[in-house]
């Protein structure tokens, strides 16, 4: 369980998370809790969402409820129950956020479709929302969880990456928008979540160890974020220096280091077996990692 040392009280805070039964933002809302937060999680898998409320339950005051991220009336829907039952949102976490991966030529157009449904319109919706409610107040933090894959071009993911190049640009200029208003705007990158989202990228072993983060790291983050008006976090924190030093390298020396990283083939020749469960969950009953 997350724990901080961070100075800005949270007991009683309305934190509302978007894709929250999975991953990040499973984490989130039990590193939220710990912190005497509020937490309202909603999901797609309806069903998940209220068992994961209720395994949290004894840790704090938590619910969870339906959510469809590309329907901007459920997703209004969501953040006004929440409202209801927990008081005024104070945090606002876009997490919800597919990942298929493979070559674009052999893309669906549909899936096309539903990863920017998913991964942007719907953070859009959720800031939208979350505006309408922090800028009467004066306050309130939105945190869009973005990835590193939106600071260059990974090979099998070209959507995907095209979502969170989306997302941090978005972001950054909201950001600018709300600068000195008392609103704070975060974008979080992190890198290779060990979550279903991540599983079975071709990479070396020693890089995998080296940038493969739990979930629970990430989340500790966000919650540290909190009273920081940072419009950027990269996660690992080690990783932001090594990202900006990349991108000034040649083109040539970018496509060997990405050859010796393995980030050319991660994910156009991954473990077939290991994305094969994901990729069916994600096509056959689609929800929010």
């Amino acid at each position: 369980m997350a724990r901080s040392s961070r100075s800005v009280p949270l007991t009683g805070r309305v934190v509302v998370i978007t894709g929250g039964a999975r991953g990040i933002g499973r984490a989130t809302a039990q590193a939220f809790l710990a912190a005497g937060a509020h937490v309202a999680i909603g999901d797609l898998d309806a069903a998940l969402a209220a068992r994961t409320a209720t395994e949290f339950a004894g840790h704090g005051r938590i619910i969870g409820l339906p959510l469809d991220v590309t329907d901007p009336d459920s997703f209004a829907a969501f953040v006004d129950a929440a409202e209801r039952e927990l008081g005024p949102m104070d945090v606002l976490i876009n997490n919800a956020g597919i990942m298929p991966s493979g070559l674009f030529a052999a893309e669906d157009p549909a899936m096309t479709d539903r990863i920017l449904d998913i991964n942007v319109r719907g953070v859009m919706t959720g800031t939208r929302l979350a505006l309408r409610r922090f800028v009467p107040r004066g306050t309130g933090h939105l945190i869009n969880i973005a990835s590193l894959a939106g600071t260059a071009g990974m090979p099998g993911l070209a959507t995907y990456c095209a979502s969170k190049h989306a997302v941090i640009g978005f972001t950054e200029a909201v950001h600018l928008e709300h600068a000195d208003t008392g609103i704070q705007i975060t974008a979080v990158l992190p890198g290779n979540v060990r979550t279903e989202l991540s599983a079975g990228a071709n990479m070396p072993p020693w890089v995998l160890k080296a940038t493969t983060i739990e979930p629970e790291a990430v989340a500790t983050a966000i919650l540290e974020s909190i009273g920081h008006n940072r419009p950027l976090l990269t996660i690992p924190r080690p990783l932001s220096p090594v990202i900006r030093l990349s991108s000034l390298l040649p083109y040539r020396l970018r496509r060997l280091t990405s050859n010796l990283t393995g980030m050319t083939t991660a994910f156009t020749h991954p473990n077939p077996q290991a994305r094969a469960h994901y990729h069916r969950r994600i096509t056959e009953s689609p929800t929010h990692p």
